[in-house]
């Protein structure tokens, strides 16, 4: 079992940058592929980015590739998106995912809004 904690969302001007941390607690951290994915109103939920559970392979949606970065720390069960330039289309909210084999855990979800 794997319980995440989402933090660090809010308002943002267009430009401006924020870093959403996911906090795990439970076994094993180490074990599972973390994602953040985003889900605006009205839209699908949709993959941000995936990191593997050694921290040595990251993969990036379209819309985010060379603005967003993911990174984890398994020493302190916590993986990390960093966002810059921010846009007004980035506005959604975040979820944070753990993912091994068949087993999978999502966080609440923090909401990040980009407006002037």
């Amino acid at each position: 079992q794997v319980h995440l904690v989402e933090s660090g969302g809010g308002l943002v001007q267009p430009g401006g940058s924020l870093r959403l941390n996911c906090a795990a607690s439970g076994s094993s951290f180490r074990m599972y592929a973390m994602s953040w994915y985003r889900q605006a109103p009205g839209e699908e939920r949709e993959l941000v980015a995936t990191i593997t559970s050694d921290g040595d392979g990251r993969l990036y949606g379209d819309s985010v590739k060379g603005r967003f970065t993911i990174s984890r720390d398994n020493t302190n069960n916590t993986v990390y998106l960093q966002m810059n330039s921010l846009k007004p289309e980035d506005t959604a909210v975040y979820y944070c995912n753990a993912r091994r084999f068949s087993l999978q855990y999502w966080g609440q979800g923090t909401q990040v809004t980009v407006s002037s």
